[in-house]
């Protein structure tokens, strides 16, 4: 596997062996976790959930929290949608492996922020993002927030209307560019998601020029209803392959790098995003669980609870932290895997909230 092919949880492998049995990449394996008591799942796959794991200092605000991604020192990389009035609030919050704040940026992607991703390319790092609302955009920077390019709507795909890519604030419709989530390559390219606009996959270089694309609305395989999320399923034994949150047809799609349909897998209700460490991958479930794939695409669904989910969705709590559950899930957007298979979930509620599943079996 080549540097760029290297995924965030293969680089944290790496310093998390060479940290000691002791300490992973700084942090203590037996510091408080402020956990709650409350275990979910079986077997292999059991975590005991510490809900507000991150905290923020009095000066910064949660909002719709949306994504979360992690760096080689385990730092933790939370994006929220924001509000497009608070000019001067950051959209990209960073906490250390504890939940302590470190620093804030992305004033720039304040009122639509939505994806990240963290990836290592030769000796450095990048944050990826993309923005949605009236945004739309994505954007490769610094892990101190600088910008080292942005890119608007693929005009060469033919998919959008004229203005996309110059003003696209203007522009609105069905053939609008609403970018959510990212997945990469081994040769340096990747895909783009346009999960809120025209539902289709789009391929792009290692220097982010368009080459392709495909998908578009639709519920017969290959098309797509909301595609929010994607990831390369490199897991062991498989042939490395594209796979989709279809989220709004309630499936998982699987394809070729090439673009060709490979697979479906239903069993999901509102699948948003994409990880893997080992066997196993992760799929955040926006109806108030967090589901699991292991080797061999078995579902494990942790914090299934068809009762909650009514009450989320019938009295729509993600409004109402007061009536929130410890140990229950209400909108999980996104969630990623550190080095030791413990799991990290971002929830679209209003007041913002992530919360840290450690791994205890």
């Amino acid at each position: 596997m080549d540097s760029e092919k290297s995924s965030r949880r293969q680089f944290l492998k790496t310093g998390a062996a060479a940290a000691g049995s002791f300490t992973i990449l700084g942090c203590s394996k037996t510091a408080p976790t402020r956990g709650n008591g409350v275990t979910l799942g079986e077997g292999e796959h059991r975590y005991e959930v510490i809900h507000d794991w991150a905290r923020l200092p009095s000066q910064y605000q949660w909002q719709t929290t949306h994504n979360v991604a992690l760096d080689s020192h385990n730092r933790l990389y939370v994006i929220h949608e924001g509000r497009a009035e608070l000019t001067d609030h950051p959209s990209i919050f960073v906490f250390d492996c504890d939940g302590k704040f470190i620093k804030a940026f992305g004033i720039r992607f304040q009122g639509g922020g939505h994806g990240l991703e963290v990836r290592r390319e030769g000796s450095e790092e990048f944050l990826y993002v993309t923005a949605y609302q009236q945004l739309k955009t994505f954007a490769k920077l610094t892990l101190d927030g600088e910008t080292v390019w942005r890119r608007f709507a693929p005009m060469d795909s033919g998919l959008y209307a004229a203005g996309e890519d110059t003003k696209p604030e203007k522009v609105w419709g069905r053939d609008r560019f609403m970018p959510t989530n990212f997945a990469f390559l081994p040769d340096g390219g990747f895909f783009l998601a346009d999960g809120y606009g025209a539902w289709a996959i789009h391929r792009y270089d290692k220097d982010a020029n368009w080459l392709s694309c495909f998908g578009g609305p639709g519920t017969e395989n290959g098309r797509f209803n909301t595609p929010h999320g994607l990831w390369i399923d490199d897991r062991p034994g498989r042939e490395p392959s594209l796979v989709v949150a279809d989220r709004a047809n309630k499936r998982l799609q699987w394809f070729t790098f090439e673009g060709k349909h490979l697979k479906t897998l239903d069993g999901f209700i509102l699948p948003a995003n994409l990880d893997r460490i080992g066997d196993d991958l992760l799929v955040p479930d926006l109806s108030a669980r967090v589901s699991l794939l292991d080797k061999d695409d078995n579902i494990i669904h942790l914090g299934e609870d068809p009762d909650w989910r009514r009450a989320v969705t019938g009295k729509k709590l993600r409004n109402e932290p007061g009536s929130w559950v410890s140990g229950k899930f209400v909108h999980p957007h996104d969630a990623c895997y550190d080095a030791d298979g413990n799991i990290f979930v971002a929830e679209w509620v209003a007041t913002g909230r992530v919360s840290k599943l450690r791994r205890v079996s």
